[in-house]
């Protein structure tokens, strides 16, 4: 797959599709995907921790039903549009399924990242602008 020629949106889609079946287990928690270059580099689930009662740990509740995740992913690729101007950074995706209540909500995070050195200052060492206003 040639990511460089693959929009960000469908980038989106696909890391959405590989954490189908993790979201579908995953009562909250957070999708993280890291960009640069309008590329996914990193992508990956936090979940919230595992809950115990008693000191036992029980059953697993299911998480997102395959409607909720489909949705999820859909409302992930139309947050693309909102990213403007910035080609590295990080969105987050946090999550809750309300057990019993069939609801779910999700917020979305965007951060840019900036590096100094890809920047207009450029370290030039003392003696190369010395040389250079000596030259006639």
């Amino acid at each position: 797959m040639n990511l460089d020629a693959m929009p960000l949106s469908r980038q989106v889609d696909f890391v959405f599709k590989q954490l189908e079946e993790e979201l579908l287990h995953s009562l909250a928690g957070t999708v993280i995907i890291q960009i640069r270059n309008n590329i996914v580099g990193k992508y990956g689930v936090r979940h919230n921790p595992i809950e115990s009662r008693n000191g036992e740990i029980g059953e697993a509740e299911q998480g997102m039903t395959r409607e909720q995740a489909l949705a999820f992913r859909k409302m992930a690729v139309d947050s693309i549009r909102l990213k403007r101007n910035w080609t590295h950074g990080e969105i987050s995706y946090d999550f809750s399924v309300r057990s019993g209540t069939g609801a779910w909500s999700a917020s979305i995070s965007f951060e840019s990242n900036y590096n100094m050195a890809a920047g207009m200052f450029r370290y030039t060492p003392k003696y190369e602008q010395h040389a250079l206003r000596e030259t006639p």
